[in-house]
This record gives C-alpha cells, structure tokens and sequence, in this order.
C-alpha cells in the first residue's frame, strides 16, 4: 500500500489528469447541487452584484467577471450576454472546457492577472486540497497520512509553517482533534484577490471561524447526491470547510493594500441582492392562478437558497480592492477595513 499526505492525495484524486474526480464528463452536478444549480435566481443575483461592481468601479471601459471554480461554467455561461462589448468572463477551472459554453468565455486554469471586476469564487475553497495533522497523547501534532482505500496512519512531525499556521489560527487543540492546516487555501486566495488591479473578490463556501473550529475536523466525501467514505481514489468528491477567518486575513496581503472585507453569511447576502423567500398573496391564486404558481415556486427557490440550515449558512467573503463597497452590500453589517 502506498501512503502519502492527505494534500498529494487529494491533489491526485481530485484533479489528476487521468482520473480526477473533477476531469469526469459528467462534471460536479452529476454529483452534488450547489447554489448554482439550485436556482437561476443565484445567477441573477450574481449579475445584479457585477452590475453593481461596475458602478462602483466607475463603468469602467472593460469590466471581467472571473469565475472560480467554474464547474462546467454554469454560472459565467449564463451572465455572458450582460454589458455587451465591455464584459470579458472568464471561467477558471483544470477541467477541459465544457461543449455549449458561450464563446465569448474564456476558459483558464489561472486567475487572470491585472483584471479590473469581480472574481466570484462560489464553493472553490473546499476543493483546495490541504493536509490534516491529529494531535497525539502527548500532544504532538503529527501529518496524517492515507492509503489509497482511505486508511490512515501517523506521520511525521508539521513543517515549522503548518505549525505557525496552527499557533495561529487552530490553537486550542486536544488529544484525538485533528486539524486541517488552510494553509494552501489562504495562498490560493491570496493570489486571486492579488490577481485583481481593482475591484471585488467573493468567496463563499461553508465555513468555521476561530471560536468554533470542529474538533474532529469536517473531511468527507459527496458521490451522486450522498455523502460517502472519503476515499483518495478519484471515485468521489473530497472537501474540507474552511477556516475563512484566516482566508480573510490572506486576501488582505494579497490585495497588497487595504481592503474593505466582510464575512457574512449566503442569506445576508442574498437578501441584499433581492433573493427573497416571500410566499406571493393567496388572493392572487384566484385572479392569476398560472401567475401564482410561477411566482410560488421562484419563492421556494429563493427559500432553500436562504435557509439558514442549509445554502444560506454559508459564509460569503466579500473584499473590495481599491473601489467602493457595493451599494445593495453596504448596510450589511461588519464592513472593517484590513491592512495587510
């Protein structure tokens, strides 16, 4: 058996260019439902978000919107056609580019460099691969390593930067806890904000702050619709929620100035941006019944999207690089300006 960091191995199984989990034909939504593919109202609200992105930055002559972890670009296919002539969009993905995509995406694996917009980066995070450490009886935190069937074992001491990133940002630790060392998604961040000359980037994803970091970790894996035994075998989808606290702190370096940021919630947001789960009238059943319906079931979409139990408790991180806070975002409480 051949045993290795859970990073190397989520790396091969997730994008190994053989057999990557997200290489498969089908794509994420044969797997799992993000808020993507829940509704077209996340796709609007997004757009009315880049609009809004567009004022602040002053309409400027070409505006991008960079989507992260594009999937099969579900999300940047269907804003394509907003500000003809001035949108660039950009779909950022390792997987190849997905047949029936509006030409006018451009497909990359990188973050384009010197953009002026919006990078949207809707559950990316998670899928960044990363090493988790568990704290032995005499308090040693030591890698985990992993079989190729999903086995583990002790390994070897942290690395003196894992270990700094831990006496930062996961200090309170016990024996039997493990910890996942966000490390390489607060680089990953770092980068995409710093990719930016202005404007706003987005992360949302489930999260977990300093105060209520789970002790046993959040590892699992999602193959059609469940939730399964994470296996380091590219069957499967591999994700960790993240420590968004110390993303935030990354992107403000990475923006390399001060940034205004905001961790909110997908609710929040959401609501702010006009997504509501409000039931139409009953009286209009009786005078507009098809009208009723329509309106009904857009309601239970913008409901699941905002359930605090569910999609809305995910965290959105907002950083505005050299620009304004978006008007519809401003009244959210908790803006603060970092430096880096």
């Amino acid at each position: 058996m051949t045993w290795m960091r859970w990073r190397p191995a989520m790396e091969r199984a997730l994008y190994g260019p053989e057999h990557g989990f997200y290489r498969r034909p089908e794509g994420p939504a044969g797997h799992f439902r993000t808020s993507v593919h829940a509704s077209r109202q996340y796709a609007e609200a997004v757009g009315r978000l880049l609009l809004e992105v567009d004022e602040a930055l002053g309409r400027p002559e070409e505006l991008a919107l960079i989507d992260v972890g594009a999937g099969r670009g579900e999300l940047v296919g269907a804003l394509a056609g907003l500000l003809p002539g001035r949108l660039r969009c950009y779909g950022v993905e390792l997987a190849g580019r997905p047949a029936g995509l509006p030409e006018a995406v451009r497909w990359t694996e990188r973050v384009p460099a010197g953009a002026v917009g919006l990078v949207f980066a809707n559950e990316w995070l998670d899928n960044v691969p990363l090493d988790i450490a568990e704290v032995g009886e005499g308090g040693e935190l030591r890698y985990l390593e992993v079989g190729p069937d999903g086995a583990e074992r002790p390994g070897g001491a942290l690395e003196a930067a894992d270990a700094a990133w831990v006496e930062r940002w996961w200090p309170r630790v016990a024996a039997g806890d493990r910890v996942e060392l966000g490390g390489p998604r607060d680089a990953a961040w770092a980068a995409a904000v710093g990719a930016l000359d202005r404007g706003l980037a987005v992360a949302v994803d489930y999260a977990h702050q300093a105060s209520d970091r789970p002790a046993f970790g959040t590892l699992t894996g999602f193959r059609t619709g469940r939730e399964v035994r994470p296996v380091p075998d590219g069957s499967c989808d591999l994700t960790c929620h993240v420590a968004l606290d110390a993303v935030e702190a990354a992107g403000a370096a990475g923006a390399r100035g001060s940034v205004h940021s905001l961790w909110t919630t997908q609710r929040a947001a959401l609501r702010a941006l006009g997504v509501r789960g409000d039931r139409p009238p009953l009286a209009r059943a009786g005078t507009d019944p098809a009208g009723y319906l329509r309106a009904l079931a857009a309601a239970g979409e913008a409901a699941e999207l905002t359930a605090t139990g569910g999609l809305g408790g995910f965290g959105w991180l907002l950083q505005a690089v050299r620009m304004p806070v978006p008007r519809s975002l401003a009244d959210l409480p908790g803006w603060q300006t970092l430096n880096p």
